[in-house]
């Protein structure tokens, strides 16, 4: 009898356990990925779902990282947030200082991962000292060149494209070449690219240490006027991709633009459409050798139970893991973020050839962070109207800057 209830309360302990050990927890993740990247990141899902049975990842592409800091501030009041979402780098502040964000410190310091971050990856994700986000994807914008339209401009031979200035006689030649075509020199620059130019021109939008408002700065000012050259004055660049971004990277993925700077992240799919006729070039050195470090990095929002938490830490372990980085890397043209990345074979097989990313990664020595206070996320969302009104020459840049610098520090002390 005695025995037959010990079996008895054996075989159900048993099976508690067994219960709690293979429980179903589902973590929604939010994230901006489609095409050649969306498709990388669901093999990560699958590989981690593999090795985590009783976990699911229910990732959701919501759109790009505007539309994510959109539609996040609208779920939170509706209690529809997820429990992951992907957070570009300089925006995630504004939910951590609103303690939308579980602070990941903890999970950081007890997760070996923490060793195998590079400095700048691993600085990204600190606001207020804390960790918020741990990076997935990280990048810095490059010069693309079409070298097949260079030498059917007259150009065999790639000429020095290490400032403005160069730049814009190389995009001239072209415009007045193949302009006939409908060929343009260039692509207008997205707000990433911006940032970049803004830089090079040793100044920045925002200080990233200080936190002064430099929109109005005189390098600043400088920086979009010849940015807005390129559209309204020498006509190099199509006002197509002013008032859409991606117009100006499918224009030159389809041949119909000479350069184009954008992020690493459009690697692997700018290789794909121009194969051997791809160059890819540093960002120019105009007045410093400067460039910022985009991408995004994974956060799990405060309103999360326990134990989907715990889940969504170990998904966000496993991305950063150097085997899932070297998938990630391999596939997109996004940097490293583990130190142990180059050592795995698809890492190791993707920079076989490819001097594209070995000059992205070598403009690491001079990428730098940028701001991630509140304010950022409302100076970013702003600023495409402004870049619209100047490049299409509705306004000055000293005028337009001017007035979006006061705007800037008005919402900074109203969010402060």
């Amino acid at each position: 009898m005695f025995d037959t209830l010990k079996t008895a309360l054996a075989t159900s302990l048993l099976a508690l356990t067994a219960g709690t050990a293979t429980a179903d927890v589902t973590v929604e993740f939010w994230h901006s990925f489609s095409g050649d990247s969306g498709a990388v990141l669901d093999e990560i899902v699958a590989d981690f779902e593999a090795a985590n049975p009783g976990i699911e990842i229910d990732a959701q592409h919501i759109g790009n990282y505007n539309d994510i800091v959109t539609k996040l501030q609208a779920a939170i009041p509706a209690r529809r947030a997820p429990d992951a979402v992907i957070m570009e780098v300089t925006r995630y502040g504004l939910f951590a200082d609103r303690g939308v964000l579980t602070d990941l410190t903890g999970y950081l310091d007890a997760d070996p991962l923490k060793d195998d971050l590079f400095d700048f990856a691993r600085e990204v994700g600190v606001y207020e000292g804390k960790n918020f986000i741990v990076p997935f994807n990280s990048s810095t914008p490059v010069l693309y060149v079409n070298t097949a339209l260079f030498a059917e401009a007259g150009m065999e031979e790639i000429p020095p494209l290490t400032d403005f200035d160069e730049i814009l006689t190389a995009a001239q030649t072209v415009q007045a070449e193949l302009g006939g075509e409908g060929i343009f020199g260039m692509a207008a620059p997205g707000q990433f690219a911006r940032w970049g130019l803004i830089m090079a021109n040793d100044s920045d939008l925002i200080d990233s240490v200080s936190g002064e408002i430099l929109i109005d700065a005189p390098n600043t000012i400088e920086a979009y006027e010849w940015m807005a050259s390129l559209v309204h004055e020498h006509k190099v660049a199509s006002v197509d991709g002013v008032s859409k971004e991606n117009n100006g990277r499918d224009a030159f993925l389809a041949g119909k633009a000479a350069m184009m700077m954008n992020s690493t992240g459009n690697y692997r799919r700018s290789k794909d459409a121009l194969g051997d006729d791809l160059l890819v070039l540093p960002m120019p050195c105009n007045k410093t050798c400067a460039a910022p470090i985009g991408g995004a990095g994974i956060g799990i929002l405060s309103t999360s139970d326990d134990a989907v938490k715990d889940a969504a830490y170990q998904f966000i372990s496993f991305a950063a893991g150097a085997e899932s980085n070297a998938k990630w890397f391999a596939g997109t043209g996004y940097m490293p973020i583990n130190r142990n990345t180059a050592e795995q074979p698809l890492a190791a097989k993707a920079l076989e050839g490819e001097p594209g990313i070995t000059v992205a990664i070598e403009q690491l020595d001079v990428a730098r962070g940028r701001p991630r206070p509140p304010v950022v996320t409302w100076m970013r969302a702003s600023e495409y109207d402004v870049w619209q009104a100047i490049s299409l020459g509705q306004r000055g840049a000293e005028e337009a800057l001017t007035d979006f610098a006061t705007r800037t520090r008005n919402e900074a002390a109203r969010t402060n």
